[in-house]
């Protein structure tokens, strides 16, 4: 390297965002995820021992999958090469192997590979590391955010270790920013801030586990902020609000916290919780998405967990998905959330989705016996001398409008697909067909 790529470098560090430059170097350094790190656990021991196999970081962005693989490499002896799956091709992976190989016959040193963003790589491009993993001529470190299971490829799964970052706590938030305003040499010590209790918490708040976002809007707030007579920042409350002023919620609509989200949400209407459920609406509106999206789950948990227990409630989800339609947003939360509130306090009962799925079990897996003749049609040529439709009793004619006949196929009968439970309008469907049951078993006595 000569001087002039030298200066540029150092300037680079010193030029870097504070999420940059505080980034740990070592493993006592590192704030947080204590569940893989921590004394005694796997992946601690095999950094400390150098004894790395292929492994691939998950979580949310700011939470340190790209500071692990930068502490790996100061603390391994093997070569450490990085590429963004952003930028890198299949010609940048051949480049590195080279390399890997090389240095591997001529000293035997071995190459880390860390590749970030890994789920941005094709299946050709995740194809071609595969041999060299395989072969142990590079160890790989992916980092991702979406879900690996998803979106990379089961042969890598295979032969890598997967593990799992959690979003930091408050608690390691605060300590990461304090360490920013003392530190300094990487951070902004020589600031001389005063960082309110309250602004601090503004910024733990809101960067909602994601360290680099709590970073980077705490040294908004210092270079912004003029320094009083006597040199010192004050970071206030409306200072630290005007930095960091919206969260930005992990949810990818491909993704887990998609997924996760809406999960949430529908459990928490089943369950009847309509301050979780609206919580979890709120979530899904905040983070973009599709309101016809919601629409359409508030309409499935309508029929599949309220079903007849409150028919009412697919007319209102039915209703709140047209009225969402026709006004977007914003105000297309108002008819959602009524539509939420009104489920989730709703009576629930899944007799419809339990009677629908196991007809459904039947018809796949019975005889499919021929329709009943005094239930088939009588109406075209013909029909009536094949005898179709005779002894049909038509129940309007009985009283109470209704009379025993056999409406299922023969190696069907007796089955019963609805059963209805005690809670809400479903009692009265179970009080009626226990009636109409009485007056079955009467006819049959008669």
């Amino acid at each position: 390297m000569d001087i002039f790529a030298h200066h540029r470098r150092e300037l680079s560090k010193k030029q870097a965002p504070l999420s940059e430059r505080m980034r740990p170097r070592t493993l006592d350094e590192v704030v947080g995820q204590e569940h893989i790190i921590g004394e005694g656990r796997l992946l601690r021991r095999a950094i400390l021992a150098d004894r790395l196999a292929s492994l691939i970081f998950y979580g949310p962005p700011g939470t340190g999958k790209t500071t692990l693989a930068r502490v790996i490499a100061n603390t391994s002896k093997m070569a450490f090469e990085q590429l963004s799956a952003v930028t890198a091709g299949v010609a940048d992976i051949r480049r590195v192997v080279a390399a890997a190989e090389e240095r591997l016959g001529m000293s035997g040193q071995a190459t880390i590979l860390f590749i970030d963003e890994i789920h941005r790589f094709n299946k050709s491009q995740q194809d071609a590391l595969l041999p060299h993993v395989e072969a142990g001529t590079i160890v790989l470190i992916g980092a991702t955010t979406e879900n690996p299971y998803f979106e990379v490829n089961s042969p890598l799964l295979s032969r890598s270790r997967i593990f799992r970052l959690q979003p930091l706590s408050e608690d390691h938030l605060r300590t990461i920013l304090l360490m920013a305003v003392q530190d300094k040499e990487r951070g902004l010590g020589d600031f001389q801030i005063a960082l309110d209790e309250d602004a601090l918490a503004h910024f733990v708040h809101v960067a909602a586990g994601d360290a680099r976002s709590a970073l980077n809007a705490l040294e908004l707030a210092a270079l912004t902020t003029e320094p009083d007579t006597t040199g010192v920042r004050h970071i206030t409350a409306q200072v630290a609000a005007e930095s960091m002023q919206q969260r930005v919620l992990a949810y990818d609509k491909d993704g887990d916290q998609h997924y996760d989200t809406v999960s949430a949400f529908i459990k928490s209407m089943r369950g009847s919780d309509p301050d979780a459920a609206i919580y979890w609406l709120a979530r899904m509106i905040r983070a973009g998405e599709d309101p016809n999206f919601i629409a359409r789950r508030i309409i499935i948990c309508a029929a599949e967990d309220v079903g007849n227990a409150d028919p009412h409630a697919l007319l209102v989800a039915i209703a709140a998905a047209q009225a969402a339609t026709m006004v977007g947003w914003p105000e297309a939360r108002i008819p959602l959330a009524q539509a939420v509130t009104y489920i989730a306090c709703a009576p629930k009962g899944n007799a419809v989705n339990h009677a629908i799925d196991t007809a459904l079990a039947d018809v796949d897996s019975e005889q499919l016996a021929g329709v009943p003749k005094h239930l088939r049609d009588a109406s075209y040529r013909g029909a009536a001398k094949l005898g179709h439709g005779q002894g049909y009793k038509y129940p309007h004619s009985f009283p109470g409008h209704f009379v025993e006949q056999q409406y299922l196929p023969d190696n069907l009968v007796g089955r019963q697909y609805y059963r209805p439970s005690s809670s809400g309008y479903e009692k009265i469907h179970r009080d009626r067909l226990k009636h109409w049951q009485g007056e079955r078993g009467d006819a049959k006595d008669e």
